[in-house]
């Protein structure tokens, strides 16, 4: 695929970009995936979004602030003035953002993207060596941060220019863009120059990146959103996933400002919290988890969530059950979804009438999709196989060798087994890898096995997902002491504890188990399944 003039003076992406018959097959049938040659993401969800529909209009708002069109028009402008003139930001410099969800931090990813700089949204939650990781892939000229999260960044990444926010300083994004003009014209970048780079984590626990260009921000919200979704201009959004995760970033950012509506952002929120923050705010469209949608119903009562519309659940799988308790107590059909950051956002989905509950749905229009066996061949349907896709977005990883095992013959292998029925539904099987998928994070069990290690008792360990009635699926540890360390219920809590400061919280194991062996292959490779049969039993025989 030929690629188009770039904007970018560092050409840091284009040169990074996987080699074009590594690319999967792109698909642009839909007439609103036509789009220009020039485009800047960035201008066309805000400022032309505001020209259309009117800049006094509700735009970003949270429990403190709240943002017309019209206000974000002008402070991403003055943002994208500080970070050229201030920081001396040029197109095709990354700009690593680090913060929870608030109007700041969607404030920075836009005007980004305006100054034709290409944003790396990071997790608050990370550590700094999991920041450090990232920083060496993607090599980012500045950083963007809430002041509350600061010192771990400056420890990640030692020496990187940081913007901070919040914080009321002389020197904070607030004070510089108070004495900015405004006056800022957008870099006229190509739709295929590279907007973001997107970390995710796979299962050797070393991070990847993804790129995403102009193009496919605007194709997932014109696809999962436009077609399925279909948001209106009243609309009121809000949802629990980070901007860090593209699921969070499309499902509170994208897509409201592609609909001209308003988003409200929480940092965080505990279940009954968010159904108070839907009740108060009167929102409409709401993006989470499966464990927060049954969680939410049994914090409250369902009175709470009358003024949603449409729900959307992905991150991991929804299980019927919850699905049709969630419809009994509301009313609301819950949006089913797969989707991966190496394919930006939801690609499989049902909405309204076309849910079949227990199904994840057909593939969005816009995508087509297809269940294989490890040739590469379609299996017939109602046999499992891998989920193989194709549509305007797909995988394109920063530089590594890993681009390789993603797309194969043109097509983006997710890393799920699937089975397709003669209506061409696909239900979910099982995760492909050894990913675990716990509240909608994505935990790579190797990150969390160096974590344990650190720890001096520590001699072995392996972690694998375990069945939870709560969560779907948690991480467990199985840990071989030292001789001389005491295995019990106080050895556990000291290891989740140390785990927590090595890694970002939501990693460690909820469950530890010590064992005295763990069981291996003659080659020396632990066995992996051995352990979740164990954990299965375990947790069989406590709950018998």
């Amino acid at each position: 695929m030929r690629l188009s003039p770039s904007a970018h003076l560092d050409t840091f992406c284009r040169d990074r970009l996987p080699a074009p018959e590594q690319w999967p097959g792109f698909r642009f049938d839909l007439p609103e995936l036509a789009y220009p040659e020039r485009l800047n993401c960035a201008t066309e969800l805000l400022d032309a979004t505001a020209d259309r529909l009117g800049h006094d209009r509700p735009c970003l708002r949270s429990p403190e602030q709240a943002w017309s069109y019209g206000d974000v028009v002008a402070i991403t402008n003055k943002l994208a003035q500080v970070l050229t003139g201030d920081f001396g930001l040029v197109p095709g410099n990354r700009v690593l953002l680090r913060g929870p969800n608030n109007p700041w931090l969607a404030a920075a990813w836009l005007a980004v993207l305006k100054a034709g700089g290409v944003a790396v949204t990071t997790m608050a939650l990370l550590r700094p060596r999991e920041i450090a990781a990232i920083a060496a892939l993607t090599e980012p000229s500045l950083a963007i941060c809430d002041h509350r999260f600061a010192a771990d960044l400056a420890a990640g990444a030692p020496g990187l220019a940081m913007l901070r926010y919040g914080s009321g300083e002389p020197d904070d994004a607030t004070a510089r863009c108070a004495a900015a003009d405004g006056v800022f014209t957008a870099v006229d970048t190509a739709a295929d120059d590279v907007a973001m780079l997107a970390p995710t984590s796979g299962t050797t626990g070393q991070p990847k990146v993804t790129m995403h260009f102009h193009r496919d921000v605007l194709a997932v919200a014109d696809t999962f959103s436009g077609r399925l979704l279909r948001p209106r201009s009243d609309d009121v959004f809000t949802g629990t996933p980070p901007l860090g995760f593209t699921y969070g970033l499309g499902g509170v950012l994208l897509f409201p400002l592609r609909a001209g509506a308003s988003t409200v952002l929480i940092e965080r929120a505990t279940p009954g919290e968010l159904a108070d923050a839907i009740a108060a705010h009167g929102v409409t469209v709401l993006s989470t988890a499966p464990t927060a949608y049954r969680a939410m119903l049994a914090a409250g009562p369902a009175s709470a969530l009358r003024n949603l519309r449409r729900c959307v659940s992905a991150g991991e799988h929804l299980p019927r059950s919850v699905w049709q308790d969630f419809r009994d107590a509301t009313g609301i059909a819950i949006i089913d979804g797969i989707g991966s950051t190496e394919m930006l956002h939801i690609f499989i989905a049902a909405a309204d009438d076309d849910i079949r509950p227990g199904a994840t749905g057909r593939p969005v229009p816009g995508y087509r999709a297809a269940v294989l066996d490890p040739g590469g061949s379609p299996v017939p349907d109602g046999q499992p196989g891998r989920l193989a896709v194709q549509g305007p977005t797909g995988c394109r990883y920063l530089s590594g060798d890993r681009q390789a095992s993603y797309v194969q013959h043109g097509w983006n292998i997710t890393g799920d087994t699937y089975v397709r029925d003669a209506d061409g539904y696909y239900w979910f099987q099982a995760r492909s890898d050894d990913m675990i998928i716990s509240s909608g994070y994505n935990i790579a069990g190797p990150e969390v096995e160096e974590a344990l290690l650190g720890h001096p008792d520590v001699v072995e360990c392996a972690v694998v997902g375990v069945p939870d009635p709560e969560r779907g699926t948690v991480v467990g540890a199985f840990v071989v002491l030292r001789d001389a360390a005491a295995a019990g219920p106080e050895k556990a809590v000291e290891l989740q504890t140390f785990t927590k400061r090595s890694i970002a919280p939501y990693k460690y194991p909820r469950v530890v188990e010590f064992v005295p062996e763990l069981p291996k292959t003659i080659s020396g490779k632990t066995q992996r399944y051995r352990l979740r049969q164990i954990a299965e039993e375990t947790l069989q025989a406590r709950s018998g």
